[in-house]
């Protein structure tokens, strides 16, 4: 009997299928591959429902609040609790998939970031607008900075709160 996996877009996913009849598997993709090895690692499993927001996530290019994401998947007709999502995007974080833009106490907008380049956020305080900007120069005096006082970066995250052109 193959054992087959529905897929984005109605591909199935011939995984650990054998015979002459079988399709080529599909390519485990990189961030599903750090997802899994994470999770392993922990004693969790890779449950249906992380698989499917794992992959709605990576569909999102810009930034995406709980809510809206819910909302999303559900007129797409997928079956994912909102409990799910709330669960699921901490583990994101903590694997480096997915990172949080606070823009207000309350509000929370997330956005991946594997095989993303690195930017930084503007903020604004009355409309919640997230806009991304890269600076070599503020990059350059964050390396200064760490090499002066023999600091080892890890990770950094820079957002400049304020009020856009359009609420100014």
């Amino acid at each position: 009997m193959r054992k087959t996996k529905r897929r984005e877009g109605g591909k199935t996913d011939n995984r650990g299928t054998a015979g002459p009849s079988s399709r080529r598997p599909v390519p485990e993709t990189d961030y599903e591959a750090v997802f899994r090895d994470f999770l392993q690692a922990r004693g969790l499993k890779l449950t249906r429902e992380r698989m499917v927001i794992l992959e709605e996530v990576f569909k999102h290019d810009d930034h995406f609040d709980i809510d809206e994401f819910h909302m999303k998947m559900r007129k797409k007709g997928l079956k994912v609790s909102r409990a799910s999502i709330y669960r699921t995007l901490p583990l994101l974080q903590e694997c480096g998939l997915v990172d949080e833009v606070k823009t207000t106490e309350r509000q929370a907008f997330y956005e991946h970031i594997h095989g993303r380049r690195h930017h930084d956020h503007l903020v604004c305080l009355s409309c919640g607008k997230v806009m991304e900007f890269y600076s070599p120069a503020i990059e350059r005096l964050q390396e200064e900075i760490c090499r002066r006082r023999r600091f080892k970066s890890l990770r950094h995250v820079l957002e400049i709160q304020g009020h856009c052109k359009d609420c100014a």
